[in-house]
């Protein structure tokens, strides 16, 4: 059964999701994911059936999932490198365990169909819309320090991706940074513009994040590497089957199949999944510096801590 939280639910009910013990002998993997997620992709695949139970969860953001391991709600989840940026005084609590390559032109900054701005330097002094502590606010850092300008050279407003599509449908917003479904349905249903992506912007770069509780148990880490496997098969088997991985997709969130597809056939790389590498780590530091930079974070935090290489020997390469 798929359970929807949002922040509030999190924090009250921490406590009482971390004393829920599973069957004596039974192995349970408790999973933070997004509706239409993992486990609509491995169920479609044919890979749902695991020799363990895996409690899914259903969370608006990466943030959230990531609260929710630290708060011992959860023994893993996946999220964008940013989440673990803001809590990363709480390595103790949470570890990324891998690194999920993955599409970064499904991130898009969309301008109304019929909007003078055709290039990003027209998006100075503009209303630009953005998700907090994302990838979207991200890809905003990096267009302003592309053009050599400052937040207060435009006038950012932080929206969540659903009141984002309700203020740029009314005309509230002359550009919008977003990601997935929300820019998709943006362009399908009132015809927006891509003026950019996040292509040379955004590493490509996902997590996969992991109480180190789960770490430290036999039994859920060897159903976290099992999970993790499964789903690398799983994408191997959407890339090449995207007509049924659309229709998967359609049929649990609701969304247009034509969007999804969209979304495969521009893709900038499939999804695979590797371990952690000095790379990612490096790559994960420099986000965090730009966010610093930008007076986001009250110092400078250290991400090393954060990862861990306890899963590479057992994940594919």
């Amino acid at each position: 059964m798929t359970h929807l939280f949002d922040r509030r639910a999190v924090l009250a009910g921490a406590a009482a999701l971390a004393a829920c013990a599973p069957r004596k002998g039974a192995t349970v993997l408790r999973m933070g994911t997004y509706k239409g997620g993992a486990q609509v992709l491995l169920a479609a695949a044919g890979l749902a059936d695991t020799p363990y139970r895996i409690a899914y969860s259903e969370f608006a953001g990466g943030n959230l999932i990531a609260e929710a391991i630290i708060a011992g709600a959860l023994d893993a989840g996946s999220m964008s490198e940013i989440p673990p940026i803001f809590v990363a005084g709480s390595a103790d609590r949470l570890k990324l365990v891998a690194v999920q390559k993955g599409d970064v032109n499904a991130q898009v900054v969309l301008v109304p169909r019929d909007s003078p701005l055709r290039a990003v330097p027209d998006l100075k002094g503009k209303r630009i819309g953005y998700v907090k502590s994302t990838t979207s606010h991200y890809i905003l850092l990096r267009l302003l320090k592309e053009l050599g300008l400052g937040m207060g050279d435009i006038q950012p407003i932080a929206l969540s991706p659903q009141d984002g599509l309700a203020a740029f449908g009314r005309g509230a917003l002359d550009a919008w940074i977003i990601y997935g479904a929300q820019g998709g349905m943006a362009r399908a249903r009132l015809g927006a513009r891509v003026l950019t992506t996040g292509l040379g912007r955004l590493s490509g770069n996902y997590v996969h994040a992991a109480s180190p509780a789960a770490l430290d148990d036999y039994a859920r880490r060897g159903a976290l590497v099992d999970y993790l496997k499964r789903l690398q098969k799983a994408y191997a088997w959407a890339d090449a089957r995207p007509e049924a991985w659309a229709d998967a997709q359609s049929k649990a969130t609701g969304v247009a199949r034509e969007i999804y597809l969209q979304q495969h056939h521009e893709r900038s790389a499939a999804t695979h999944i590797e371990p952690v590498d000095s790379a990612a780590i490096a790559s994960q530091q420099q986000v965090a510096d730009t966010f610093l930079v930008a007076g986001l974070l009250p110092s400078r935090p250290d991400v090393k801590p954060l990862w861990s290489i306890r899963l590479n020997p057992e994940l594919p390469g």
